[in-house]
């Protein structure tokens, strides 16, 4: 029998190299058919997340299991099989300039299928008619605005019914009307699919509206806290309550850890 949780995070450490860790021992499950919300500040391991899931690096210790399997990123079978069952909505949504709106979202099931043409188009005209950009499908990405160039790239994200979608910071560059739409989709793509979506912001508002489940994670790859968005913004920890309500004052310093200035500048008592 499945287990509830579709990805298993198991006591995962990381570090581009010896010098910085940049997740520390971390443990995390994200259930099926769920939004998760994984918050914190630049530089705390959000999107290393993301890429250890994917299996574009391997964690120096412990874990990442996918439905049941054990992740290894030298099975090139395995990981082909894994992320055809992944959909990404990159930063900034990382689409093909040169190509149309209809030929960005047709892109995967060209790679991936060997679909007749008339069916792409068809699924091609239902995904942009999900995210309201079925008129806009023969348009240039250049003719199209940033809010729409994200629902451009969450159709094509979605392309494929993948069974786990990851987005990498979904609200970044856009108004509030924008990122209001955008939260929307991602719960209503979630409910109407059943995937289950891992969501990597340091949006607050946006995320504790739509997710299930939320994960706060600190610099040095830390868990801080995670539960329900009740749960979070309920909170008495110092670092919890500081980072959901924006405060510039508490546990999080505003400076990287670094030398005295007198240090760096050459200076002596």
């Amino acid at each position: 029998m499945p287990s509830d949780a579709l990805i298993e995070i198991d006591r995962v450490t990381f570090g581009y190299d010896e010098r910085r860790t940049i997740l520390n021992d971390v443990s995390l499950r994200f259930m099926r058919g769920k939004v998760t919300a994984v918050l914190g500040g630049s530089g705390c391991g959000k999107t290393t997340l993301l890429r250890l899931i994917g299996g574009v690096h391997a964690p120096n210790s412990g874990r990442v299991v996918f439905d049941g399997q054990v992740l290894d990123i030298r099975d090139k079978a395995q990981m082909h099989g894994v992320r055809r069952r992944l959909g990404m909505l990159f930063q900034f949504g990382a689409l093909f300039t040169d190509l149309s709106v209809f030929d960005n979202v047709a892109f995967p099931l060209r790679e991936h299928t060997d679909l007749p043409e008339a069916m792409i188009r068809d699924i091609v005209l239902m995904k942009l008619n999900a995210v309201g950009l079925r008129g806009a499908a023969g348009l240039r990405i250049s003719e199209v605005s940033g809010g729409m160039a994200r629902r451009i790239a969450l159709a094509r994200a979605i392309a494929l019914d993948p069974e786990l979608i990851m987005y990498d910071e979904p609200f970044a560059g856009l108004d509030l009307i924008s990122m209001g739409v955008a939260a929307q989709l991602i719960r209503t793509l979630n409910d109407a699919t059943g995937a289950t979506s891992l969501v990597i912001s340091h949006d607050v508002p946006e995320c504790m509206a739509i997710s299930d489940w939320v994960v706060l994670m600190a610099t040095g790859g830390r868990i801080v806290a995670q539960g329900t968005p009740k749960d979070l913004m309920d909170s008495t920890d110092p670092e919890v309550r500081q980072f959901v309500r924006g405060e510039p004052d508490g546990p999080v310093k505003f400076h990287y850890p670094a030398p005295e200035l007198a240090d760096d500048f050459g200076v002596r008592p």
